[in-house]
Parts: C-alpha cells; structure tokens; sequence
C-alpha cells in the first residue's frame, strides 16, 4: 500500500512538472520571449546587454505605432531591436536633426540627453527617404526604423524598410540589470 502511494505521488509531480514545461513553452512561443540587447546601437535608452520581454501578441491583434521599440528578423539572420520612425505611407526627412513626417517635425525626447553630449555636428544626418530606400513614402506592410545612437546603428538607412511581417513584438521592459529595471520609452 505504502508503494503504491509513493508511485501515485512521484506521477503527480511528474505529471505537474510537465504542465508546468508545457505552459511555459506555450507563453514563450506564442506570448512573451526574452531578448538580450547586443550592441549599442539603442544607447541611451538600452544598453548593451539589457535583457528585456518581448511582447508578442501585441501585433497579432494590431499593428506597430510610431515610436514603438520592436524587436524583428533582420537579413542577417539575427534579431534587431529599433525604434518604430515611419509607418506605411508616411515620407521621413531628417533636416537639422530634425525629424520630420509627412513634413510636419516631430519631436524625439528620447534622443535630448545623446544630442546634449554632441560637441560636433549632428546626432542624425541629414536624409530623405528618397535616398535612403529609393521610396517617396514607407511602402504598405513595412515600416522604417531607426536605432536611438543614430550614428552606430544599422537599421532601415542601410537595410531598407521592415516588413512588419517580419516583426517579432514590441518591447518596453527591462529586467536584468537590477539596476535598470524598468519601462522604457
């Protein structure tokens, strides 16, 4: 009796420790995902090494806004992390380090703090669309993107416009380093 009892046990914690695998591969497939950042070409606001969730579902049920932080398969076979500039349709101008879409200027808050340390020239150079993706305008289902350290970054001014199909989710929160847990905009 005492036998049977220890084998119904050992197949209950079995049985929950493959549930518990189970969801957790469901959540990591098709909802959430780690990332860790490689490289610098999101400082300031990411940092080389940041490890942050990936939301996966947000574009399932809806599309990528401007100025999302979203994480997609790029050519190279490896995942980027940058920063949402230009959505389907809109023409992108940067004149003066000035971002300007569908020519009204907008403004990036989250480059003030790098283009204060800036003693030489501009944070962004100067660039149409046109010249950058042989395009007037971003075309339908893609979008153009930008990392935040413009000078050392390699995004849609050299790889073209992102298929949004091609877009793993949005990213907004840091959770190692301890430090810099957090949202981020």
């Amino acid at each position: 009796m005492n036998d049977k009892k220890k084998k119904n046990e050992t197949f209950e914690w079995v049985k929950a420790l493959l549930i518990a695998f189970g969801i957790a591969a469901i959540i990591r497939v098709f909802l959430f995902t780690p990332i860790v950042v490689d490289g610098i070409s999101m400082m300031p606001t990411l940092e080389d090494g940041d490890k942050m969730i990936v939301n996966k579902i947000s574009y399932s049920i809806g599309k990528p806004d401007r100025f999302d932080i979203v994480v997609f398969h790029a050519p190279e076979q490896k995942d980027y992390i940058k920063r949402v500039i230009g959505l389907p349709g809109d023409t992108v101008e940067y004149k003066d380090d000035v971002l300007y879409i569908n020519d009204q200027a907008y403004p990036e808050p989250y480059l003030d703090a790098y283009k204060k340390e800036i003693t030489e020239g501009t944070l962004t150079e100067d660039f149409t669309l046109e010249e950058k993706i042989q395009r007037q305008t971003v075309p339908e289902g893609h979008v153009f993107v930008m990392g935040d350290n413009r000078r050392k970054s390699k995004d849609s001014r050299h790889i073209g416009a992102v298929d949004i199909d091609e877009i793993i989710g949005t990213t907004k929160f840091v959770f190692w380093p301890m430090n810099d847990i957090g949202l981020v905009d």
